[in-house]
């Protein structure tokens, strides 16, 4: 456990991200919703009536900085803990502490505490013994105790635009407490590249700046250094994607829903971003394979083959040439004809089942294919459809009449609709 507040004199061997942690909130970048003139968290801030608070977002956003500006601004007694490292023993010496004053505690990657070690800040939390500031990369209402989050105001960070990371990366090339004693400037493209590449992470985008400095900064005689774009490119290599429990559920949702909405070009792109994210290909496949049944059903049945060939095969071939039958199926699934009416057919007659009285099978339909089946009357007066023309009869198949499958008029399940339809007249 340590005191949030670091001496000036330490700033200077730490990464350029650190360094160029904003002081004060004149100078935070981003989150205009929640650290905007008058918005709720800068009001908190500014008066410091701190309450419990979550701060949940992306790595990068913001949130252990405005951490840091608490500690800076409170009259209360502020101490952190880093979930990665601290355990039980750390908080109950974090709480007794405390004391009777009021006392804020930071816990950085709050996520990563486990329930034993969030019960253990709960009731002190409840009782305002303490001030929990937490900060989160992870959903709150999936990472923590149901308890501990409705007792906290929750304030969701987002990724900064690319705008917001340029102006960053300006500060940064120019301020003393950044490159600005190292004489050097950096081209607007070069820029433009990092700001893409970091996908809204400002401490990526610094740690690339930082990197391409020191390997990639070109000087000529007597001028200035020079980061240039094609010098960034070089430096960084290879893109890595920040994608954890969040960004997995959030990206596969955003996969399954562009397929449903017949949006082949979007299905494509979520489908790299998962591949290039290292997520298990298999999932991915057997998400299609539900795709296929739950929103393509019978308006195009060769949809599930599709799927569960392409599911096969990939377990078959494996990676990287996996994500070429990935990418067919995603895209035939995309782009059929779509129906749920299989899905809501099944979700009816389960309602059915779970909430009306259990209908009896007829005895006409029970198994007669044990001895004295006969004598009990079970299967009399079944009729063997293929023995009629078309290979149909009229028959009772319920006690009682319900409509579970309706098709839509989509594909293959039009021509259903319309078989259906002229039974059913037929048989008035």
């Amino acid at each position: 456990m340590e005191l949030f507040l670091t001496e000036k004199t330490e700033r200077e061997d730490k990464p350029l991200a650190w360094r160029m942690m904003p002081e004060s909130l004149r100078e935070f970048v981003g989150q205009e919703d929640l650290l905007g003139a008058g918005r709720p968290l800068r009001r908190l801030i500014e008066e410091d009536r701190i309450v419990s608070l979550i701060l949940y977002g992306p790595p990068g956003t913001g949130k252990t900085a405005v951490a840091r500006i608490i500690a800076k601004k409170t009259k209360a007694r502020f101490l952190s803990l880093n979930a990665v490292t601290a355990g039980v023993k750390d908080i109950r010496n974090a709480i007794a502490s405390a004391g009777a004053a009021r006392t804020i505690l930071f816990v950085d990657e709050i996520h990563r505490f486990n329930r034993l070690q969030q019960d253990a800040l709960l009731p002190h939390v409840e009782s305002g013994e303490i001030v929990l500031i937490g900060a989160s990369t992870q959903n709150p209402f999936f990472a923590l105790v149901p308890a501990l989050a409705s007792r906290s105001v929750i304030f969701e960070f987002s990724p900064l635009s690319p705008a917001e990371i340029k102006l960053l990366l300006g500060r940064a090339v120019s301020s003393e407490k950044g490159l600005g004693a190292l004489d050097i400037e950096i081209e607007d493209t070069a820029m433009d590249y990092i700001a893409a590449r970091s996908s809204g992470d400002a401490r990526k985008a610094l740690n690339m700046l930082e990197l391409a400095f020191i390997t990639a900064c070109t000087r000529d005689s007597g001028r200035k250094a020079v980061i240039t774009c094609e010098g960034v490119k070089n430096a960084l290599q290879q893109n890595s994607l920040y994608y954890d429990e969040d960004e997995h559920y959030d990206i596969i949702s955003a996969f399954i829903k562009s397929m449903r909405g017949s949006d082949p070009d979007a299905a494509v792109y979520w489908l790299a971003r998962m591949i290039a994210s290292g997520e298990d290909p298999m999932f991915i496949a057997r998400r299609i394979v539900v795709c296929a049944s739950e929103d393509v059903g019978n308006a195009d049945p060769a949809a599930l083959n599709v799927a569960v060939s392409a599911m096969l095969a990939v377990e078959k071939i494996g990676m990287p040439e996996g994500r070429i039958i990935l990418s067919q199926a995603a895209i035939y699934v995309a782009t059929a004809p779509k129906s749920n009416a299989s899905y809501t057919a099944v979700e009816k007659a389960a309602h059915a089942v779970a909430n009306e009285p259990l209908q009896r099978v007829p005895e006409h339909l029970r198994d007669s294919h044990y001895r004295g089946a006969e004598r009990l009357g079970r299967g009399v007066g079944y009729k063997y459809p293929h023995n009629y023309n078309g290979h149909y009869v009229e028959q009772k198949y319920l006690e009682h009449e319900r409509t579970f499958y309706e098709p839509s008029d989509e594909g293959y399940e039009r021509k259903i609709k319309n078989t259906m339809k002229k039974r059913r007249s037929e048989q008035k």
